[in-house]
């Protein structure tokens, strides 16, 4: 059976580098599936599950956003942050979701709506995957 490379980084560090039969990715316009031999592609990513399969395993990757190239032999997704699900500190997650819910609660001049707005969605979108990974 076929595989493909996969490169999954961010500015800081490599987070994920393997063979893989299969990559979905949460695009913009919804996921995407990625198979070996897929046409090249350049799409933005939302914040979500990068799910990476090679027979029965499965690795699962937290990106908060980025970039994703597919080449027919190679997948490099360039993310603004990247976590695997054993990085994630469930306290923490729930604290940075506190924190950016009272940032906009208390807005004053200083501050920065549409970050604060984005730091919440992205701390909700990291709870719930944790959540759903705890189901399965």
């Amino acid at each position: 059976m076929a595989t493909m490379n996969v490169l999954v980084a961010t500015a800081e560090r490599e987070v994920y580098r393997g063979e893989a039969d299969m990559l979905v990715a949460p695009g913009l316009a919804g996921e995407l599936g990625i198979l070996p031999r897929h046409a090249p592609l350049l799409c933005q990513l939302k914040a979500g599950e990068l799910r990476i399969r090679k027979g029965e395993e499965e690795d699962q990757v937290f990106v908060s956003g980025g970039f994703m190239e597919v080449q027919p032999d190679m997948v490099t997704v360039l993310a603004d942050t990247a976590e695997r699900a054993t990085d994630i500190d469930e306290a923490q997650a729930i604290e940075a979701e506190r924190r950016a819910r009272e940032l906009l609660e208390k807005r004053s001049g200083d501050t920065d709506i549409a970050l604060a707005e984005a730091e919440l969605a992205l701390a909700v979108a990291r709870l719930e995957w944790l959540k759903k990974r705890k189901k399965h």
